[in-house]
């Protein structure tokens, strides 16, 4: 008789459940703006403000590294974090993001994974926005293409 022994690593499971249970929200536009330039409002600080509501973004873009958008309203600072997950130069701009609430701990359960993919048929820059999120309340799909309509119009004006 032989035995068989399977091992599991828990940690990578629940990982990859977390990841596969997300609800997946897209929304995409196209523009006449390059892909550099929609890149560059994608990841210049002082673009992403213009587009993003006036938050203030801080990262360096390496994959792995730290990623914070800040803002001031009524008088508060509201924040939100996350880590680099990926990026290609004029191709994709990938992280993940927690948004505090009060009685939610920063886990990756808790954050939204953002990916913006590029790519240029003919001269057209068709831009998608993929957010993943399971958090209930905390986020409105319907609010991507307006975040894309604004993105568009920052790229094609710089």
């Amino acid at each position: 008789m032989s035995l068989l022994f399977i091992c599991f690593d828990l940690k990578l499971l629940k990982k990859q459940y977390i990841t596969q249970s997300m609800a997946i929200y897209t929304s995409s536009v196209s523009t006449k703006a390059s892909t550099q330039q929609v890149f560059d409002a994608l990841t210049k600080p002082e673009l992403v403000k213009l587009w993003q509501y006036g938050k203030v973004l801080t990262t360096d873009w390496k994959v792995g590294g730290d990623i914070r958008f800040s803002a001031e309203y009524e008088g508060k600072t509201l924040e939100q974090w996350g880590t680099v997950l990926d990026v290609r130069t004029n191709e994709l701009v990938k992280y993940n993001l927690f948004t505090p609430k009060p009685g939610l701990e920063d886990t990756i359960g808790n954050r939204c994974v953002t990916t913006y993919v590029l790519t240029n048929t003919n001269g057209v820059t068709h831009i998608e926005i993929i957010q993943e999120d399971n958090r209930p309340n905390i986020f409105a799909p319907q609010t991507l293409k307006g975040i894309l309509v604004a993105l568009k119009e920052i790229a094609e004006a710089n």
